[in-house]
């Protein structure tokens, strides 16, 4: 009998670079950015998706049509695929990548139970100090991870659905020791990506979160002409989080009272003092609509001194 496989890609990128591959079996493009805004355990109920679009069209002005065309139809793609023998998933090493893969993954295992799910994952590669994207692999390099990708266990299941549930939590205090509880888990840039996640709460010494800083330095240690070669800097140097351009310019969109936005671009007097940790922030950014999973991103605060959250008491 013909073995039969489904792959989920964690973008159109890979699924043409799969199909260029010519693997068997039939693929699904995850069209989503779950490491931004709200997000909740009930990935695919009719709340959920209400809930994200709600946030895509606020911050990101997405339209109804672009959303059902570009995710929903996808999603639905995916809900009448019920037979394959397995379920093989692609999905990278950033933020971006890691929280939409256990999100995959405790939806699979809700309505997927039983079925063999694998998984391919790119980041390190041998001889190499840089973390690979799957885009940048060669075609054999792509061929040999999908060769040797790692079939998941019941446990690997239930952990990767267990810090989807942590993410969506009010709370990101239990994210700071949840890698402790697999410490041998196939999820190998999971880690990485949670504590990259825990630094995007403000900080205590001035209110902005580690990005924001990093976004700060660049601007006062580069000189850019336009918000365009801005964001090309960030892109290239933004360390793991795996982000587009639109959710850079979105971020720029946040700071703008803190430089000056054009020809060059350079920090105000009070971006400099912000930086330099003289004035804190916090105040004048701060929003209670903004999410970070299920959990309000201006109710914690990151302590540098201690690489712990601290929690806000009203």
């Amino acid at each position: 009998m013909k073995h039969s496989l489904l792959h989920i890609t964690n973008g159109d990128s890979t699924t043409h670079r799969l199909q260029k591959l010519n693997v068997a079996g039939d693929i699904i493009t995850w069209r989503e950015m779950l490491c931004e805004g709200k997000t909740s355990v009930d990935i695919g109920s009719e709340s959920f998706w209400k809930m994200r679009f709600d946030f895509l069209k606020d911050s990101y002005k997405v339209t109804k049509k672009k959303f059902i065309d570009y995710t929903l139809k996808e999603y639905r793609n995916l809900c009448n695929h019920k037979q394959e023998d397995e379920i093989v998933l692609w999905f990278e090493y950033d933020l971006f990548c890691q929280i939409n893969m256990v999100a995959v993954i405790s939806w699979l295992k809700r309505y997927r139970k039983g079925h063999k799910v694998s998984l391919v994952s790119s980041g390190k590669i041998s001889g190499s100090d840089k973390m690979f994207g799957l885009g940048e692999l060669t075609t054999e390099q792509l061929q040999q991870h999908y060769e040797n990708r790692i079939e998941l266990t019941d446990d690997d299941i239930e952990y990767a659905d267990y810090i989807w549930q942590l993410y969506c939590s009010d709370s990101p205090l239990p994210l700071e020791n949840a890698h402790k509880f697999n410490p041998k888990s196939p999820f190998v840039y999971l880690e990485k990506a949670l504590r990259s996640h825990l630094l995007r709460f403000p900080s205590l010494e001035n209110g902005l979160n580690h990005i924001e800083n990093n976004i700060l330095t660049a601007i006062n240690d580069n000189e850019f002409t336009n918000q365009d070669q801005l964001v090309g800097y960030l892109l290239k140097h933004q360390e793991n989080y795996g982000f587009g351009d639109s959710q850079y310019f979105n971020k720029l969109e946040s700071l703008k009272k803190l430089f000056s936005p054009f020809d060059p671009i350079k920090l105000n007097k009070t971006g400099k003092k912000v930086l330099q940790n003289q004035t804190n922030y916090y105040a004048k950014i701060r929003s209670d609509f903004s999410y970070l999973g299920g959990a309000k991103k201006y109710s914690y605060l990151y302590v540098n001194s201690t690489n712990k959250l601290l929690k806000i008491t009203s």
